[in-house]
């Protein structure tokens, strides 16, 4: 067990580095591009919801 804790010590710095860049090229993937401008958009959506438009809740009235 002491042989796994130090092998993951010692290359900590790596594993992390492996996982950002694979977070980065999961969003970044050209086949993403339009789930993420359509996710991109959703804090510009009226809301036709309770707390939405209709009750000008949220909307500075």
């Amino acid at each position: 067990m002491e042989t796994i804790y130090d092998f993951a010590v010692r290359f900590w710095g790596i594993w992390l580095m492996i996982v950002f860049v694979g977070i980065v090229a999961w969003a970044y993937w050209p086949g993403r591009k339009g789930e993420m401008e359509e996710r991109g958009k959703i804090p510009f959506r009226e809301d036709d919801g309770p707390n939405g438009a209709g009750n000008g809740v949220g909307h500075g009235h």
